[in-house]
């Protein structure tokens, strides 16, 4: 009789269900091995392609003492890696400074030396008051095409690494209308569609004098049309998101619908909203595409947490426009501090704002940056990152069958890097606001409406809030 000696020699399994147990034992560690390198190696790199911020400041320069600073703030967003692109969302100058050539110049260089992409939306005081005795008293529609020869000649950003941009001035019909872009920033997430629109306060240029009102009329026209272009564009893109920046507060709460009978109580109405057309535009962009909206301008009410977040716009109907969301900007210190979105759609919610500050030991430059090189400056480490997200909206909707739409020269998708998580250094700012699921807002109890059918205006958490 024969045996074996199962020391050396293990007994063999019987049967097929014990041979492939014994396989898938012996194989364990190596499949193992392989899932966790598989992980670390794909992880990072998926969610870093996904996540990218960009940064919004406004309003920053009132005098010439103003420069250095906004040159320290433009340098302190410029150290965080991460910031795709900075808004500069209007007003250049103040409203006693004269409106010259050589001060618009000097603003312009100064934008110029940004580290990343900028994007320059004229505001109120950058043309409009121009006409007051402090500012001049220039004819408002000249200086306007003095910036649009000037700030917004180029087919590309400001900044030391411009992004290409589509100008409405394009489109043969809209030739005048420079300032008025479109660019896209694309991830492995998809596409995201930001549009700048010349749309100041206090009431969107609306003169009450008598004859026509011809700069308001033609740039009412020329806003609609870039809006539902916009939408059009990103709806066939199948983009993930609408943001669009405009200076003026456009006080989205007092919607007035359509009525064919109007004039008959036109002298018992108050004064006429400039910005109505532009609130039926935005009703229409979100119907034309049913992703998120987001609407970014200045709040002239100077929240106290830096910025408001809710959703005040209805429709012809009287109902909420659900996927669209309004950002009002009023940081406390406007010269250091700065308003940073992260966009990141590997996560739910994929949005989040906070407010940044410029580091306290950070010293002033000793020379703003005024030369007509418009050299770039060193950068010196990565700022701390942090902030709170913006819930998803249901429903996007498919491409469309349309025909080709003016494309942005260069799109690409862009390289990312990694945040610093918040564990390793990245900073904490407090609570977030919480968000209902399936909502963009949160409710807010303490907010009462001023009119029936109108949402509350929610103010954010001092330093970060989601949409």
């Amino acid at each position: 009789m024969r045996t074996t000696d199962t020391s050396t020699h293990p007994p063999r399994p019987r049967g097929l269900r014990a041979a492939l147990c014994h396989a898938l034992a012996l194989t364990g560690g190596i499949v193992a091995s392989l899932t966790a390198v598989l992980w670390v190696s794909t992880t990072p790199a998926e969610a870093a392609a996904s996540r990218f911020t960009f940064a919004v400041i406004a309003n920053t320069m009132h005098s010439p003492a103003d420069e250095a600073s906004t040159q320290r703030l433009l340098e302190a967003i410029g150290r965080d890696r991460d910031v795709r692109f900075i808004v500069y969302n209007g007003n250049l100058k103040g409203p006693k400074e004269v409106c010259r050539d050589t001060l618009f110049e000097r603003r312009h260089t100064l934008l110029e030396s940004a580290r990343p992409a900028l994007f320059f939306i004229p505001g109120q005081h950058d043309w409009v008051d121009c006409g007051t005795a402090e500012a001049g008293g220039f004819d408002p529609v000249e200086r306007l095409d003095q910036l649009r020869q000037t700030l917004f000649a180029d087919p590309t950003s400001m900044g030391q690494n411009p992004i290409a941009l589509t100008r409405e001035s394009e489109v043969s019909r809209f030739r005048q209308f420079r300032e008025n872009v479109r660019w896209t920033v694309s991830d492995k997430a998809g596409d995201i569609v930001f549009v700048g629109l010349n749309a100041p306060g206090p009431n969107n240029h609306y003169l009450t004098a008598g004859g026509r009102n011809g700069e308001f009329e033609d740039r009412v026209i020329a806003n609609a049309f870039w809006l539902e272009h916009a939408g059009e564009y990103a709806k066939r893109r199948d983009a993930r998101a609408i943001v669009v920046f405009i200076q003026g507060d456009f006080d989205p709460e007092r919607y007035e619908r359509p009525e064919r009978f109007a004039w008959l109580r036109f002298a018992h109405s108050s004064r006429r909203d400039g910005f109505l057309e532009f609130k039926r535009s935005l009703v229409k962009l979100a119907q034309i595409f049913r992703g998120p909206v987001v609407v970014v301008h200045a709040d002239d009410e100077r929240a106290a947490g830096g910025f408001v977040i809710d959703q005040p716009l209805h429709n012809d109907k009287g109902m909420v426009v659900t996927n669209l969301t309004r950002i009002a900007l009023a940081p406390r210190d406007r010269l250091n501090q700065w308003t940073e979105i992260e966009a990141d759609f590997a996560r739910k919610p994929p949005f989040r704002v906070s407010v940044r500050d410029v580091p306290k030991q950070m010293p002033l430059p000793a020379t703003p940056p005024v030369s007509s090189s418009g050299s770039p400056r060193e950068d010196t480490g990565a700022s701390t990152p942090g902030g709170s997200e913006m819930p998803n909206v249901e429903g996007f909707g498919p491409a469309s069958e349309l025909p080709p739409l003016l494309q942005t020269p260069g799109e690409s998708k862009l390289d990312q890097q990694p945040r610093i998580p918040s564990d390793q250094g990245g900073g904490g700012y407090g609570p977030a606001i919480s968000m209902p699921p399936g909502s963009i807002l949160p409710a807010s109890p303490t907010s009462a409406p001023t009119a029936p059918a109108t949402a509350p205006r929610i103010p954010a958490s001092s330093v970060q809030g989601r949409f």
